[in-house]
């Protein structure tokens, strides 16, 4: 147990968090987690059982006298966004999450903290240990590689999954029903690239765009955060000359980028243009994020002039596409005012030998303004010569207001804390709409503690509201029939 968790409670289930999070778990190495899952199921004398992709369900007998209540499903995913700071040496293929307990908040030392969705599997472990806690029977459904594609979901299989309630425990706002979310789609981007000698008069530089909040590319793109590629490529939108030979930027395609890194070689004689433009874009932008993103930073260094990069009119078209692709929110619902509807997210951008490669994920509660969103952002990069690919397409969750499990959860809320829920849907994609599809007959609803800036190194849990939901789930369970 790491000394961050301490005397939290209830100290059970903040000692599986911190289990957890000595476990690697970045989307596609869950076999550790997968393990340490089975060993708990053993030790507690649970039937646990893997299914062909590699989810975990675990079930547990009612307890005395619950045996005739439904079997209801707790659900989370063990992986985990990975991000860190630049200064962070983390290696996330071995190194355990360094806690750290600020006042009411858990965060990491530098990087993400895993609470999305590690906070899940703590809080189903710490049920499915207790003997005295009440309920009829119980699963709980740990899926694999949520935040790369939601696989685990998209593989779960029908006769593996004995309920037809299920609590899935992935939101982040206490008092708050989720009851519908967002359907997704990516689009993915191939601008084959020309590479030329560079002539021996330019100079080379590094342009760096970083000090931005990101987050998550669902929870937090109604905050107006600034997205690190475009910011970049907005810098250098107006000049009119240079060959790149390096560009990165972002890591997931769920998460805002905060870090992007264009490296390219200039005419000598656009040294200067090149300066004060770079310079009047952090000024401007400062202006313009002063209050949704105030650390925004663009920073120019002269680095070793290449040999070879690619030619100034692919580099150029590169840019001007990343300046005009959508990002952000398209459209806000009608159907429930202050929830988006529609939104891009320009995730990730790379440089190879053979191509510049871009991905974007879009999100809509409404399936022909998904589409057509990602159809936009393609036929911004057709333009410019690329090649485009639709991807990893999931479904939205649409909201039913008046289903048996809405009805259990709002009452037990009312009753554990004297107020009335929130009942909405999220523009986050959760798993429940690919589960009630794989499933007949499926009813869910989702709902979490408080979590804040998650898929950022400003990731943080709050430890009153985790006690607080904890003791809702227990409730809840308690009074399902």
């Amino acid at each position: 147990m790491q000394d961050a968790v301490k005397g939290l409670k209830p100290q059970a289930l903040w000692n599986y968090f911190s289990e957890l999070s000595d476990i690697p778990r970045e989307s596609g190495n869950e076999e550790g987690i997968r393990q340490y899952l089975l060993a708990f199921a053993k030790q507690h004398e649970l039937e646990a059982i893997v299914d062909t992709i590699g989810n975990v369900i675990i079930r547990k007998k009612a307890y005395p006298g619950y045996e005739k209540r439904p079997s209801v499903a707790l659900q989370g995913h063990m992986d985990m966004v990975c991000v860190k700071e630049s200064w962070s040496k983390h290696d996330f293929s071995k190194d355990p999450i360094e806690l750290v307990c600020d006042g009411d908040f858990l965060k990491a030392n530098g990087t993400t903290l895993g609470g999305d969705n590690g906070i899940a599997i703590a809080l189903a472990l710490d049920i499915l240990a207790d003997k005295e806690a009440k309920h009829g029977p119980l699963e709980a459904l740990f899926t694999v590689s949520e935040e790369t594609g939601l696989t685990g979901a998209f593989h779960v299989e029908q006769d593996t999954i004995q309920s037809r309630l299920l609590i899935n425990l992935d939101s982040e706002e206490e008092g708050v029903l989720y009851i519908g979310c967002a359907g997704g789609i990516e689009v993915a981007v191939t601008l084959p690239v020309q590479w030329e000698p560079v002539p021996s008069s330019s100079k080379a530089f590094t342009l760096t765009a970083d000090g931005m909040l990101g987050g998550h590319s669902g929870g937090e793109i109604h905050k107006q955060r600034a997205n690190a590629i475009k910011v970049a490529a907005r810098a250098l939108s107006q000049i009119p000359s240079l060959m790149l030979f390096k560009a990165e930027g972002g890591t997931k395609r769920n998460v805002i980028p905060s870090v992007c890194t264009l490296s390219f070689a200039v005419p000598s004689g656009e040294i200067e243009t090149l300066k004060a433009f770079v310079s009047q874009t952090w000024q401007v932008l400062s202006d313009e994020y002063a209050l949704n993103d105030p650390d925004v930073r663009l920073t120019l260094e002269e680095t070793e002039l290449p040999l070879k990069a690619v030619n100034s009119r692919i580099s150029k078209q590169i840019i001007t596409a990343l300046y005009a692709a959508p990002h952000g929110v398209d459209a806000m619902s009608l159907r429930i005012p202050g929830i988006v509807e529609t939104s891009s997210n320009l995730a990730i951008l790379r440089l190879d030998e053979e191509a510049f490669r871009v991905t974007s994920s879009h999100r809509s509660s409404v399936l022909s303004a998904r589409d057509d969103i990602a159809r936009r952002f393609a036929s911004v990069f057709t333009l410019a010569g690329a090649k485009t690919a639709m991807e990893g397409a999931y479904p939205a969750w649409t909201p039913n207001p008046d289903s048996a499990l809405t009805g259990f959860c709002a009452k037990a809320y009312e009753e554990y804390t004297g107020k009335k829920p929130e009942i909405t849907a999220i523009h986050a994609g959760l798993e429940c709409g690919i589960i009630n599809s794989k499933i007949p007959g499926m009813d869910s609803v989702s709902f979490g503690p408080n979590m804040f800036d998650v898929h950022s190194t400003k990731e943080r849990l709050s430890i009153s509201s985790v006690e607080r939901i904890s003791g809702f789930t227990r409730h809840l369970l308690s009074i399902i029939a």
